[in-house]
């Protein structure tokens, strides 16, 4: 498994705690931020899962 993966899937839970703490607090920039890093962390796992392909092939 790639390290990209990895990185990726951490910010992603990273992102989905930092949403839910903005709804929880009626926060709506930590909401955006949350959402942000969630993309990220999609982007980031893809890159990696992209690579790991590459590599099996």
């Amino acid at each position: 498994m790639d390290e990209d993966r990895i990185k990726g899937s951490a910010k992603k839970a990273e992102g989905k705690v930092k949403e839910t703490a903005g709804k929880v607090t009626d926060d709506k920039k930590q909401q955006v931020e949350g959402k942000a890093k969630q993309a990220e962390g999609s982007t980031q796992n893809a890159f990696g899962k992209a690579k790991d392909s590459v590599r099996k092939d």
